[in-house]
């Protein structure tokens, strides 16, 4: 019976399903997450009576035919990049972007990451980086006798030198952007990395152009709605267990024609 292998399939689809809710409730206090929906498409159908074929020598032709379907699967799971509410810290190297691009970072390996997590400190050489300790590009380095950071809208960082009545600037951080941003992989740690998807980066100064600006002393939050993906968690439940109803129905369908005598 293709049902047993149609409810399976549904059932295995609404496990990931599941399974892609439970990431993004997980994540729902991370800085700079952006949720995750899977995606699901009707697998091959098994044709019977092809729609259009002719069913006489009248030339008269089957209208719809007759196919069968034979489950569902996982088209993809893509990520939404609409953005997250700002969280005010007040800590001076807490950055928010608010619009369109990624924090630059580079990796103990020489390659770039992307981020949109701002969560930010500095190392033992003065050098601005996240918490695991790698750098964000292009490297910013914060004078050892600074008393005060201050990073503007433009990205531009300046620092208040002990002694000096002006300030100093001492870097310009850069922003990057993708033609598909949903095509970036992720990698843990709140980071992603390009892909053939996602398109080359676009790499510039923020406020200018496409890029958004640069928040000081906030964090952008996750942009998980939790009521929506509760909502959600219930309906792939329910789906998952209508599914498991198709398979017990063939089963009691099978167990009849077994006990015919």
């Amino acid at each position: 019976m293709r049902s047993l292998d149609i409810g399976a399939t549904g059932m295995i689809a609404q496990q990931l399903n599941v399974d892609v809710i439970s990431n993004n409730i997980a994540n729902q206090t991370t800085s700079g997450f952006k949720r995750q929906r899977a995606a699901f498409s009707d697998l091959i159908y098994q044709t019977v009576d092809a729609p259009g074929s002719t069913s006489s020598d009248a030339g008269t032709t089957v209208p719809s035919g007759i196919q069968f379907g034979l489950g569902v699967r996982t088209g993809s799971v893509y990520r939404q990049h609409e953005q997250g509410s700002l969280q005010i810290t007040d800590n001076d190297l807490d950055l928010a972007i608010t619009g369109e691009g990624f924090f630059q970072i580079e990796m103990p390996d020489g390659t770039t990451a992307y981020t949109r997590d701002g969560t930010f400190q500095v190392n033992e050489n003065g050098e601005i980086v996240t918490v695991q300790g790698y750098r964000v590009m292009p490297g910013i380095t914060i004078p050892q006798d600074a008393t005060q950071i201050d990073i503007n809208l433009s990205g531009e960082v300046f620092a208040t030198i002990q002694g000096q009545i002006d300030q100093s600037n001492v870097g310009q951080l850069e922003l990057s952007s993708f033609i598909n941003p949903a095509g970036l992989a992720a990698i843990g740690d709140n980071l992603l990395i390009e892909t053939t998807a996602s398109g080359t980066p676009v790499n510039g100064n923020p406020s200018e152009d496409q890029f958004g600006g640069i928040r000081q002393g906030a964090l952008e939050q996750s942009n998980v709605n939790i009521v929506e993906e509760i909502t959600r968690l219930i309906a792939a439940q329910r789906a998952y267990e209508m599914n498991s109803n198709v398979i017990s129905t063939s089963d009691e369908m099978l167990q009849t024609v077994s006990n015919l005598r």
